[in-house]
């Protein structure tokens, strides 16, 4: 009976042993798989997304004053490490809290923007690019009449009508923003129409239907998430430009534009008005279109990087 116990011992030890090994192996290997992915990533934009990302969500944590609260008896401090480490503005503002609930807007505004242009973009694509005729002729044309308006123009005209809001904003990018979609997808649409398996499933007797969320959907993802990652840069220009108008996020919301605006009268007192919002907005756009590059080249077979 002893010996049949320290074989069972035995046995228990060696499998903890052996699934030790298995366990670090996996960890090993989807922390390789993980490093794969990211290969080549631009190191500085990849951090300076995700670092926005955060702030975006945990804001009110991280925020050191009320963005909108004004202390006239701190106007225009300058930056320095015990108390506002960005300075005040011309009202006792915070700078540092400004910014950061400020990229919260910059980024509902350019993830909302996206998503809405995007799907209606995509839409029509598929639409134009399965069905074809008179209905992609049709679609088409509209796409291009939505191109040859100036676009600034447009979007000041609809938010003075509408008025200034959060959701104003983002509806009025997301409808002028659409074609880039319509227009780039269409034409991967149209080489996946052409492909055997399009053909057979044609013969098959599937329908439109099945055919865009079977076999052409599936197929543009990729497409998809480039074009997204490079129009939210846009979006993001957009908002601060028409929140430097006045006819973005209502004052006294802490929008990057409206920070731009509200420094102009004190650019040769207040160095850092102009300067920290204005660095914000080009790091997360470049950041963004960056991206879209590397992931543009990562999904890409025939410009992959090995």
């Amino acid at each position: 009976m002893s010996t049949v116990r320290e074989q069972n011992i035995e046995a228990k030890s060696t499998d903890s042993l052996t699934s030790e090994p298995s366990q670090t192996h996996r960890l090993v290997t989807a922390f390789a798989s993980v490093r794969s992915g990211l290969r080549g990533v631009p190191k500085f934009s990849f951090f300076y997304l995700t670092l926005i990302i955060i702030v975006t969500i945990f804001a009110p944590i991280i925020a050191p004053f009320d963005p909108i609260k004004t202390e006239p008896t701190n106007i225009l401090a300058s930056p320095s490490w015990g108390s506002h480490m960005l300075g005040t503005d011309h009202l006792g503002r915070d700078i540092l809290s400004r910014i950061i609930f400020g990229a919260r807007i910059s980024v509902v505004v350019g993830f909302m923007a996206v998503f809405i242009s995007g799907s209606l973009g995509t839409l029509i694509a598929l639409i134009s690019g399965v069905v074809r005729g008179w209905t992609d002729t049709l679609l088409m044309r509209l796409t291009d009449g939505f191109l040859a308006l100036p676009y600034l123009m447009v979007a000041v005209t609809v938010i003075a009508i509408l008025g200034a809001g959060l959701w104003n904003v983002i509806l009025v990018i997301a409808l002028l923003r659409w074609m880039t979609y319509a227009r780039i997808i269409r034409g991967e649409v149209l080489q996946l129409m052409q492909m055997d398996y399009i053909r057979l499933a044609r013969v098959a007797g599937s329908g439109n239907l099945r055919i865009i969320l079977r076999h052409v959907a599936p197929n543009i993802i990729n497409t998809m998430l480039v074009l997204a990652t490079l129009e939210v840069g846009l979006a993001i220009i957009a908002e601060a430009s028409l929140s430097y108008l006045g006819l973005g996020i209502p004052r006294p919301q802490p929008s990057w534009g409206t920070m731009l605006a509200e420094s102009q009268e004190w650019v040769f007192v207040a160095w850092w008005l102009p300067m920290v919002p204005g660095i914000a907005i080009t790091f997360l756009v470049m950041s963004c279109n960056l991206t879209g590059d590397w992931l543009r080249d990562r999904t890409d077979p025939t410009r992959r990087q090995l």
